[in-house]
């Protein structure tokens, strides 16, 4: 496995420079931009198959394991003068930047090389709500079953009442 350095084209998180990761060394782990995780830096180790996030928020470390197939595809987004490569998620959060170049030739082999490698499709920047949220199972249909939920509620008990001052009326044989 090989390391990225500071040589190699891999720019700290923050850094003005350009941003190229290299898509036929993978695995590659970097440092990115987090405005949630403290310090403002996140930990990405990126494989073939799956992408790896660590950061901390509030001093509590967590790392987010994610399939490269969970993400929506390879999207190209428009930055200032230059042009931004992004492995696209539903949670905009999750987003992990890929390659930050004002070079217009050198994006469009990177957005089909990515694109290839992870067998994921090339998105246009475009206005992306994140998904809606699913719907929880009812909570009182885990309790009970389907058949008791549609049945009536049972009222008192004939011993529970209590008949005062009426004539007792007795079959006898």
């Amino acid at each position: 496995m090989r390391r990225q350095t500071a040589t190699s084209g891999v720019n700290p998180a923050g850094s003005s420079r350009v941003l190229r990761l290299d898509p036929l060394s993978l695995p590659v782990s970097f440092d990115a931009q987090d405005a949630r995780a403290d310090n403002g830096v996140r930990r990405v180790e990126l494989h073939r198959e799956r992408v790896v996030l660590r950061r901390a928020v509030h001093g509590m470390r967590m790392a987010i394991n994610l399939r490269v197939s969970d993400f929506r595809g390879i999207a190209l987004r428009g930055i200032d003068d230059a042009q931004m490569l992004v492995l696209a998620h539903r949670d905009p959060s999750l987003n992990i930047p890929l390659c930050v170049s004002s070079d217009r030739d050198e994006i469009a082999s990177a957005w089909q090389i990515w694109s290839d490698i992870f067998a994921l499709p090339q998105l246009e920047e475009s206005p992306f709500e994140p998904a809606p949220r699913r719907r929880r199972r009812n909570a009182i249909r885990a309790r009970r079953p389907k058949f008791l939920v549609r049945r009536r509620g049972g009222g008192p008990l004939d011993a529970t009442r209590v008949h005062r001052d009426e004539r007792e009326i007795i079959a006898r044989n």
